[in-house]
């Protein structure tokens, strides 16, 4: 039997060891003759990078590289990238590595297409225009093939680009139903050289998609259902996965959940994101760390809303005590593990932008408007100060 395990759902997805084999055949099928592949700079010299060149030029497949784009990819990025495509005369493009280069493909995507696309289709322009994916305008973009080589964003099964406005230092989600890629590739051999520190940032990402999700006030128990398992997932290997990068069993897992958690997130995300992006796109921090961070702060502020729902969730992880603080506990003690600070302060923010950063989580209606409970910008300004001091549950970290 074979390895390499294919689903559609919602796209055509191939996952396994030696899944990267199956991307010559995908590009002949959907008339990929000259593709751009995108990837972040910290690729160019990595094996996925060599291991993927090398098998498009044994296919026989031109290509070209474009690298230009930084870790929280930005709308100049994007404009760089669709002069790439035009220069080299490119029909499709192929996305490898995290969030930034997933996110950078999709603008370059839609900006090729609809020089617009990126101001019209931005999340808070889209919800009253388009109430259904059927709603949106059909643009024919080019196709787009996505190989993650980390187990965090779930960018390759989700519709939107998370792009940094350069003037204001915002992040704006752009969302259209064309942008989800038309085939992913889940190869864990493709994740083996990722650094325990990114592998560890990565993967409380995933969690924090799928515990947001799950929290997620909306009715949408399709998705609900796949949050419970992504958590599932990630509780039986990321930490598996930090001590051992070799352990491809683990890794698997980890693609496995991190994508998952974009089907499960269509149900919504919440605070976590909702302050994690203005932090993001001002200080320049990983996303999946700044994540990792806040997961609890959040939790705690939340509590009075999801407290019967985590216990739920927790007797199904077979915690030792199935509650609120059991549950509080074990996201605590895996960021132990994984050596995730504790605060905010640790990577060296402080409580100053505390009244802006609660204004800018509010107005991110992307995340804010699907929290578990309502909250307002003084509340999202005091979550931050506690993460910055360390302060949870009454207590310091």
């Amino acid at each position: 039997m074979s390895s390499i395990h294919y689903w559609n759902y919602p796209t055509d997805i191939f996952c396994g060891p030696g899944a990267l084999e199956m991307l010559a055949e995908r590009c002949i099928l959907l008339g990929m003759r000259n593709p751009l592949l995108v990837t972040d700079p910290g690729m160019l010299l990595l094996e996925p990078l060599v291991l993927l060149k090398a098998h498009l030029t044994n296919a026989d497949i031109p290509f070209d590289v474009f690298s230009n784009i930084t870790s929280n990819p930005s709308m100049t990025d994007v404009a760089l990238g669709v002069l790439a495509f035009k220069n080299g005369q490119h029909d499709s493009l192929i996305a490898l590595g995290g969030g930034s280069a997933m996110d950078a493909a999709k603008g370059i995507n839609l900006a090729v297409i609809d020089t617009q696309g990126l101001h019209r289709f931005e999340w808070s322009k889209i919800i009253a225009r388009y109430p259904t994916l059927a709603d949106f305008p059909r643009l024919g973009l080019p196709p787009l093939i996505a190989l993650p080589t980390t187990a965090g964003t779930g960018s390759e099964l989700g519709r939107e680009a998370v792009l940094t406005q350069n003037e204001e230092n915002i992040k704006r989600v752009i969302s259209h139903p064309e942008l989800l890629p038309a085939t992913v590739i889940l190869d864990p051999l493709l994740t083996r050289g990722l650094p325990p520190a990114l592998t560890a940032a990565t993967g409380m990402d995933a969690l924090t998609h799928h515990i947001e999700a799950f929290c997620s006030p909306l009715y949408h128990p399709m998705s609900s259902g796949v949050a419970v398992e992504g958590i599932r997932l990630i509780q039986q290997h990321l930490v598996d996965a930090y001590t051992d990068g070799e352990n491809m069993v683990a890794r698997e897992g980890m693609l496995v959940a991190s994508a998952m958690a974009a089907v499960a997130f269509q149900k919504g995300l919440g605070g976590v994101h909702a302050l994690a992006h203005p932090l993001g796109a001002r200080y320049h921090e990983h996303h999946g760390l700044l994540n990792a961070i806040l997961l609890p702060y959040v939790l705690i502020a939340n509590r009075s809303t999801i407290q019967v729902n985590i216990a739920r969730l927790a007797r199904y992880l077979e915690l030792p005590s199935p509650d609120f603080d059991g549950f509080l506990e074990w996201v605590l003690d895996m960021r132990k593990q994984l050596c995730i600070p504790n605060s905010l302060a640790e990577i060296g923010l402080d409580a100053d932008d505390a009244e802006w950063v609660g204004k800018q989580a509010l107005a991110d209606i992307s995340s804010s408007d699907t929290n578990a409970c309502v909250l307002d910008a003084d509340d999202y300004s005091q979550i931050f100060r506690n993460a910055v001091n360390g302060v949870l549950q009454g207590r310091t970290t």
